[in-house]
C-alpha cells in the first residue's frame, strides 16, 4: 500500500448526536462497539478537509481546478465531502475498513449508522484505534485521521511512530503519512527517527522513504546527511537509493565524491 493513489481505510466508534464527546471521554472506542455488535457494519461520517473530493466510492483525490473529473464522453462528480468510514465487523472483531469521500450510505439491515461526528472526536478515536489494534484496523485508522477538517494530527502520528508498543505496520503507516502531509515541518523529526536504533529497522527505513517524498530541499538535505553519516549502513544504503531515485544533482555529486574517495 505504498503509492500516491492509495487510500487506506480506518474504523471508529462513538455515540452519534450530542452524547458523542461524553462517550469518548468515558473511554468507549471502536473495539468496544464492535464487540457488542458481533456481526455487521458500523458507519460514520465527518467533515473532510478542504482540497479533497471523492466520487462516493473508493476514488479520493486532490481538487485541482474544480470539482468535476472528466472521463471520456461523460463526467463524474467529485464531491468535497463528507468523509465516510465503513467498519466491517465479524464475531466482534474488526476485519476490514473502507474510507470514502462523498456519496451516501445505502440501506443495510446489518449496518449501524453512528451519524456525523465532530472531526476532532473522529480523529481522537481513530488514533486510539491505531494505538491499540494489533491487526489491519490499526494501520487503516491512520489515513482517515489525516483527512479530517481542521485537525492537526502530525504530532500524534510522530508519537505513534516512536511508540514501540504499537504494531509495526501501523508505525510504518504513520511515518508514510507524516511524509505526505507535513512536509518540511517534520523533516527533522523524520531524520531523527532514522538514527534511533531503539526503533525497528523497518520503521526507520519507512522514515527514509518519507524523507524522499517531501517537496523542497529539506528531504534531500536530510538524505544527504544520512548518506554521509556514520550511522547504520542499512539506513545509509536506503538513503542513497532514494537519492539516486530523486535525480537531484546533489545526489550525483555525492556519488562522485564517494567513488573518487574509494
Amino acid at each position: 500500500m505504498r503509492a500516491w493513489g492509495r487510500f487506506a481505510a480506518a474504523a471508529l466508534m462513538v455515540a452519534a448526536m450530542a452524547g458523542c464527546d461524553a462517550g469518548a471521554a468515558r473511554g468507549q472506542g471502536l473495539a468496544d462497539r464492535a464487540a457488542r455488535l458481533g456481526d455487521g457494519m458500523l458507519l460514520l461520517s465527518f467533515d473532510a478537509r478542504e482540497g479533497l473530493c471523492g466520487d462516493g466510492r473508493g476514488n479520493i483525490r486532490t481538487i485541482q481546478g474544480g470539482v468535476l473529473e472528466l472521463d471520456g464522453v461523460w463526467e463524474k462528480e467529485c464531491q468535497p465531502g463528507p468523509a465516510r468510514v465503513a467498519v466491517h465487523v465479524s464475531r466482534g472483531r474488526i476485519v476490514d475498513v473502507d474510507t470514502y469521500v462523498g456519496g451516501r450510505w445505502t440501506a443495510r439491515r446489518d449496518a449501524v449508522d453512528l451519524g456525523t461526528l465532530e472531526p476532532a472526536v473522529a480523529v481522537r478515536l481513530l488514533l486510539d484505534l491505531a494505538r491499540t489494534d494489533r491487526g489491519e484496523g490499526g494501520e487503516q485508522a491512520i489515513f482517515p485521521a489525516t483527512i479530517a477538517r481542521g485537525v492537526v494530527v502530525w504530532p500524534e502520528l510522530l508519537a505513534l511512530a516512536r511508540n514501540a508498543g504499537v504494531a509495526e505496520e501501523t508505525r510504518e503507516e504513520a511515518v508514510f503519512w507524516l511524509g505526505q502531509m507535513a512536509g518540511d515541518r517534520v523533516a527533522g523529526d523524520l531524520e531523527d527517527l532514522t538514527a534511533d536504533d531503539r526503533i525497528d529497522l523497518e520503521v526507520r527505513e519507512a522514515a527514509v522513504f518519507a524523507l524522499s517524498e517531501l517537496d523542497g530541499d529539506e528531504g534531500i538535505e536530510a538524505l544527504l546527511r544520512i548518506a554521509r553519516g556514520d550511522g547504520d549502513p542499512r539506513i545509509r544504503e536506503k538513503a542513497m537509493f532514494w537519492l539516486a531515485d530523486s535525480g537531484d544533482p546533489r545526489a550525483l555529486a555525492l556519488f562522485e565524491e564517494i567513488l573518487v574517495g574509494s
